[in-house]
């Protein structure tokens, strides 16, 4: 396997084990590798976008759907909580997880607490409507506002 794809694997398995994002050493511990290499292969998956990383290109702010700081969207997996990036990504932590989840969340207009029930097949009904204000080709020019 590719380094840079062992690298993704082990900060999506460390957020999907611990609901944060990991350090740079945590996974080069993991890996059993320097600290350098992790850093040289977050450059690299950086610019194939994922992960997101903040100014110090060390620091994972997301690997969708996981977000490495708190968020508004909050995923509840068995006993573990998640933080989403956006409304649509508290749908894909349950669907990467393969199981069924609790989020909550918050209109963006009126700042109403929204909870919905999310199973194996995915939400039930609801009347909600998800609306992105910015289209999705031109979410990678200010990946934190949108």
């Amino acid at each position: 396997m590719e380094f840079d794809t062992e690298v993704k694997l082990a900060v999506y398995r460390h957020f999907a084990e611990t609901g944060h994002a990991p350090a740079v050493r945590t996974i080069a511990e993991r890996l059993g590798v320097d600290a350098e290499a992790i850093q040289r292969s977050f450059a690299a998956l950086r610019a194939a976008r994922v992960p997101f990383l903040e100014p110090d290109d060390v620091t994972i702010r997301r690997a969708p759907p996981f977000s490495g700081v708190p968020t508004d969207h909050v995923v509840r997996v068995r006993e573990r909580r998640y933080y989403a990036n956006c409304a649509w990504d508290a749908l894909g932590i349950p669907a990467a997880l393969h199981a069924p989840a609790k989020v909550q969340s918050r209109c963006a207009q009126t700042g109403e607490r929204l909870d919905l029930e999310v199973g194996l097949d995915g939400p039930g009904p609801s009347p909600w409507i998800f609306h992105s204000l910015v289209p999705a080709a031109k979410w990678w020019q200010d990946l934190v506002f949108t």
